[in-house]
C-alpha cells in the first residue's frame, strides 16, 4: 500500500488572513522604530513650539498658544529668511536637474565596460561628509584660492573674485552636494527604458528636442520625480553648507534653527520654524510634482 500525498487547500479568506498577518509581522518592526524614533519626537517638539519662553530666564514655560508661528510670519527677518532658503533650494533642484539630465543619461546607455567606474566616480563624493565638502569648497572658493590664484596666474584677473560667503558660493556648494542623488534617481529610470523606443521616434522624424519631450522625458517622470523630491527636501534643510559657505551674516532656516535651540536655547520657536520648515517643503514638494505631472500628462 502507497502513501498518498493530501493536499488541503485553506478558504481564501483564511489565506488572505494568513498573508496579511505576515505583511504584518514583516513591517511591524520597521513601523514600530519609525513610530519611537521619529514620530514621538515630533510629536514632543510639536508640544515644545506650542509653549512660551521668558528671555529673562532663559527658560520654557508650559502653555498652549500660537505665539511662536505669529511671531515668525509677522516678522520680516524670519519670512525673508524662509524665502531665501525657498528660492535657493527650487535654484538647487532646477540645476541638478539641467546638470544631471545628461550625465544620467550617458551614464544610463554607455555599453563601455568601465560603466561601473562611472558610477562610482558619482557615487564616491557621498562617502564624504558635508562639513568636509564645504571645507574643500572653502579653499577653492577663497581670495587666495585655487580658483582666484589660476584666473590670476593666467592673467585673467587683477584682482580676486568675491565668492566666500555669498549666495552664490552656497548654491554651488549645496549643488555639489545633491547632485549624486539627482544623477542616480534618473539613471536608473532611463536604464529602464527601452532603447529602441528612442529609435522609433527618431525613425519617424522627431528631432531630438521633440524625441525628449514627448517621448523621453514622460517615460523617465517617475526618475525626474524621485529626484527632485529628494533635491528639494535635501536642499530646504541644508545646515553644513550655508552654515561654512554663506558665513555669519548668510541665513537660511536650518541654521537658524540651530541657533534658537542652542545659542538663544528658545527650544519654543525654534521648535515652531522646525514644523515651518517641514510644512513648507511638504506642500512645495507635493505642489510642484502634481504640477509636473499634469504638465507631463498634457505633453502625451
Amino acid at each position: 500500500m502507497t502513501d498518498a500525498a493530501i493536499i488541503v487547500q485553506r478558504p481564501a479568506g483564511q489565506r488572505r488572513w494568513s498573508e496579511g498577518l505576515t505583511a504584518s509581522a514583516l513591517i511591524g518592526p520597521a513601523t514600530i522604530f519609525i513610530a519611537v524614533c521619529l514620530l514621538a519626537p515630533l510629536a514632543i517638539l510639536l508640544r515644545y513650539s506650542l509653549n512660551d519662553f521668558v528671555p529673562a530666564k532663559k527658560m520654557m514655560v508650559e502653555a498652549v498658544t500660537i505665539a511662536n508661528y505669529v511671531k515668525f510670519f509677522t516678522d520680516p527677518y524670519y519670512t525673508t529668511i524662509l524665502g531665501t532658503t525657498v528660492r535657493i533650494a527650487v535654484t538647487v533642484t532646477v540645476a541638478c536637474l539641467i546638470i544631471g539630465f545628461p550625465l544620467a543619461y550617458v551614464v544610463a546607455r554607455t555599453q563601455s565596460r568601465f560603466k561601473h567606474l562611472l558610477i562610482i566616480a558619482i557615487v564616491l563624493p557621498l562617502f564624504v561628509g558635508n562639513a568636509v565638502r564645504a571645507a574643500g569648497w572653502m579653499v577653492v572658493f577663497g581670495s587666495k584660492g585655487f580658483f582666484n590664484s589660476a584666473l590670476m596666474g593666467l592673467g585673467l584677473i587683477t584682482t580676486p573674485f568675491e565668492i566666500m560667503f555669498t549666495e552664490k558660493a552656497v548654491i554651488i556648494g549645496i549643488i555639489a552636494v545633491n547632485l549624486p542623488f539627482m544623477v542616480l534617481s534618473l539613471q536608473s529610470v532611463i536604464e529602464s527604458i527601452d532603447r529602441a523606443v528612442e529609435e522609433a521616434a527618431f525613425s519617424l522624424g522627431a528631432p531630438p528636442l521633440t524625441m525628449f519631450r514627448r517621448v523621453l522625458w514622460p517615460l523617465a517622470l517617475p526618475g525626474i520625480l524621485a529626484g527632485t523630491i529628494l533635491t528639494f527636501i535635501l536642499a530646504m534643510n541644508a545646515y553644513a553648507t550655508p552654515f561654512l559657505l554663506g558665513g555669519p551674516l548668510f541665513k537660511m532656516m536650518a541654521p537658524v534653527i540651530y541657533n534658537e535651540f542652542t545659542q538663544k536655547t528658545n527650544w519654543p520657536f525654534g521648535a515652531a520654524i522646525a514644523f515651518i520648515l517641514m510644512a513648507v517643503t511638504l506642500s512645495l514638494t507635493v505642489a510642484a510634482n502634481l504640477l509636473l505631472q499634469r504638465r507631463a500628462a498634457a505633453t502625451r
